[in-house]
């Protein structure tokens, strides 16, 4: 353990500011060849709901200009296998560990935080881009009144601290953090992904079986950084940013702009040794600038002086 790279987010400390995006990692099993997972801050694992879920329909990944777009739609194998299989699995790997957990309505959230009350996790992270069915569809992540909802439920039942994951697909992301903030949230994780399209002109038709997904990857970090620094200067809860990260000035970008902790999500998928070249990057950084910690940059270009 490098000591200059710790970092205490909500109350936990981790070893360095490093994590996975979910969606992008599994639950880590499948990048252990590649990752020393006890090396990472932690392993932030792939949506997690009550049932399994099956996604939707083939094609759902496509790439894009610097970036990709996905309508994977949450598929997951559902709590059962995660407490059965997946975090055993991480706890004999050494990880520290962030459940990621995901839901169509407030019920079937709580009932995920519920199951993992007894668990040795560290962290939930809740995904609030997802539909709340009996509000007709509308994502908890895009009205504050329903976020501080969701975000209240949830924290009635954890025992473990709450991340809530914000959409950008909002006109005002600091309003969002402000309502889960209000809604008792241990902090907040962003940006999830953009909305966007692509056309298949040689099949003319849409290259997503969805017609919209998720956008990702380098294209979206201007706004990722843009989002985390509004945010980490509009509420006192640390901020976990992600959008973009592909090495490590990308993530010096995001600790300075206020993100006490960074994830790395699509370049897994190109570059699987990237959080393992961030963490290394970022204790090269600490001793090249002669830091006592790497926290004496975090929100450094918005502090007065």
């Amino acid at each position: 353990m490098n000591r200059r790279l710790a970092v205490n987010f909500a109350g936990i400390t981790f070893d360095n500011p490093v994590t996975t995006a979910s969606g992008t990692f599994g639950s880590g099993l499948e990048y252990s060849e590649f990752v020393g997972l006890d090396r990472l801050g932690a392993v932030t694992t792939k949506g997690v709901a009550s049932v399994p879920w099956q996604g939707n329909p083939t094609p759902r990944i496509v790439e894009t200009h610097a970036g990709m777009l996905n309508a994977i739609g949450l598929q997951n194998p559902g709590i059962d296998t995660l407490i059965e299989r997946d975090l055993p699995y991480l706890h004999k790997k050494g990880a520290r560990i962030i459940v990621n957990v995901c839901g169509h309505s407030k019920e079937d959230y709580v009932e995920v935080v519920e199951r993992l009350a007894e668990e040795d996790v560290d962290m939930l992270e809740i995904n609030i881009s997802c539909p709340n069915v009996k509000a007709g569809g509308i994502a908890f992540g895009q009205k504050p009144e329903m976020a501080e909802e969701i975000t209240r439920a949830v924290k009635e039942k954890a025992r473990q601290p709450v991340i809530m994951k914000l959409s950008p697909n909002v006109t005002d992301i600091t309003e969002m953090a402000k309502a889960v903030e209000a809604g008792g949230a241990d902090g907040v994780s962003l940006i999830n992904t953009l909305t966007g399209m692509k056309i298949d002109v040689a099949r003319k038709t849409f290259a997503l079986a969805n017609q919209t997904g998720g956008m990702s990857g380098p294209c979206v970090k201007p706004i990722a950084v843009r989002m985390v620094y509004q945010v980490a200067n509009a509420v006192k809860i640390p901020v976990l940013g992600m959008g973009g990260i592909q090495n490590t000035e990308d993530a010096l970008e995001f600790l300075m702009a206020g993100a006490t902790m960074v994830a790395v999500g699509t370049a897994n998928f190109f570059h699987p040794y990237a959080t393992m070249e961030i963490i290394d990057g970022l204790a090269e950084y600490t001793e090249r600038e002669n830091l006592d910690s790497i926290t004496d940059i975090i929100g450094c270009v918005g502090r007065q002086e």
